[in-house]
């Protein structure tokens, strides 16, 4: 099929190749969120086999982590200019050959080196991923629907990360959990096969600078924030990197003003539409992410559970991030994103009274799973309802960067999230700053949409 017919083409794919070609895109976002978690389980395993530096051990996860989050509007600008099915193809191939590397990796150094090119491979998938899925689905109503589902499926890999890594290290160490990837990645390949080629934006000249800068700027911020998280915010590791992306940031803003091409362009972040969905997305993962990993720890503390006993005591607040986005995805197709976008970043307003109502060594473990719902509403509305609305309000031509700019934000949300939540002495002063957020996102998200309704 050429790019000409499937620009007239009146009709949707056939169901089988429709549901083949999703399968196909929705695999690739489902590997970028496993790798996110599925490794957490294996370092103990890890530190007794290669033997690292203590300081060495958390990079194995982050590397990742920091790459992905720096070169993802990076990697939308170019899925746009070069064409989303490319760089998904490429970014999947990738991904299996690393993944396979990392399985192999002789000590920490070459791990941490290989995890970092797989946070390039993955980001190379995310937005080129939207952008295919944008393409596949012209429908507007169809298009929330599938990109609900392929939220959903996305998520399954983040929530069985933890549980398929801890049988794997059990079945034959850490490094088996390398290996679930290339399968998965090849299958996806073979899939993408299938897909059409969506029309590419007119060809123009490519923004280095800005794409340079915007990297800089995106990896200064994660890495700073990843540090604060674990060394605290004093430490010259989070001091530094911080400092250096301030006067990044505002390079970039001078040099996308003037470019002629800008890697972000400024009729993008123009739209009101968009901007919601931006603020959204950010309040979201600040709030879900960072009360995920508060939780995680404060459970373990105040209450004696093991690491298990904690995972099963937050089902409550990562389940639904498996099944509520297939039901986003309809609430936007039938209502708009506005409504669902200002309830989702509403439910943080209850889950910050929650918190803050969580006085003492030991609240009620009831308090804290209502708590949780509440995150999970958040989550399970806000996220995968700005990702529909930045695939309706944003141009065709910049779908696969919007997308990026969406998921820099989101992986920028969710540092600061654990870096600021993560060092909090307690759950009432956490449930003071998720009420705050939440407040000003509403009066920032409402004021938005009111001017594109």
């Amino acid at each position: 099929m050429t790019t000409d017919t499937l620009t007239r083409a009146p009709h949707a794919p056939s169901t089988a190749r429709s549901r083949l070609a999703f399968a196909g895109i929705a695999a690739g976002n489902l590997l970028v969120l496993l790798d996110t978690s599925i490794l957490n389980v294996a370092l103990p395993d890890l530190q007794r086999t290669l033997h690292p530096a203590a300081a060495a051990v958390p990079w194995a996860v982050d590397a990742y982590t920091v790459v992905f989050a720096g070169l993802l509007l990076a990697a939308g600008a170019l899925a746009d200019r070069w064409g989303p099915r490319r760089v998904y193809r490429a970014s999947l191939a990738a991904f299996a050959v690393l993944s396979a590397l990392c399985a192999a990796a002789p000590g920490v150094g070459a791990l941490i080196l290989g995890r970092a090119l797989l946070g390039a491979a993955g980001a190379g998938l995310v937005p080129a991923s939207l952008g295919l899925l944008i393409a596949l689905n012209p429908d507007p109503a169809r298009r929330t629907r599938a990109i609900g589902a392929w939220t959903a499926v996305s998520g399954l890999g983040a929530a069985a990360g933890p549980v398929l890594g801890g049988f794997l290290v059990e079945l034959g160490g850490w490094r088996l959990v390398f290996l679930v990837a290339p399968p998965i990645a090849l299958a996806a390949l073979a899939l993408a096969r299938r897909l059409p080629a969506p029309p590419r934006a007119a060809a123009r000249k490519l923004d280095r600078p800005g794409l340079l800068l915007s990297t800089g700027a995106l990896g200064a911020l994660t890495f700073g924030l990843v540090e604060a998280g674990t060394a605290g915010w004093t430490s010259p590791l989070t001091l530094v990197p911080l400092a250096l992306a301030v006067p990044a940031f505002a390079a970039l803003a001078l040099v996308e003003r003037r470019s002629g091409s800008p890697v972000l362009p400024p009729a993008l972040l123009a739209l009101p539409r968009v901007r919601a969905a931006l603020v959204a997305a950010a309040t979201a993962c600040f709030s879900f992410y960072g009360s995920l990993y508060l939780l995680g720890l404060w459970l373990q503390h105040a209450y004696r559970l093991s690491p298990l006993g904690a995972g099963l005591a937050s089902v409550p607040l990562t389940l639904p991030v498996c099944v509520m986005p297939f039901f986003t995805g309809r609430l936007v197709a039938r209502h708009g994103a506005r409504p669902v976008l200002l309830a989702g970043v509403a439910a943080s307003i209850p889950a910050g009274l929650l918190l803050l109502a969580a006085t003492g060594h030991r609240p009620p473990l009831a308090l804290l799973i209502a708590a949780e719902l509440a995150l999970a509403a958040t989550g399970t509305l806000s996220i995968p309802g700005a990702s529909a609305e930045m695939a309706v309000a944003a141009p065709t031509g910049l779908a696969a960067t919007a997308q990026g700019a969406l998921n820099s934000i989101r992986q920028a949300g969710s540092a600061l999230g654990v870096a600021v939540l993560g060092t909090l002495g307690s759950l009432s002063s956490a449930g003071v700053v998720v009420l705050a957020v939440g407040a000003a996102a509403v009066l920032t998200v409402e004021r938005a949409t009111r001017k594109s309704v």
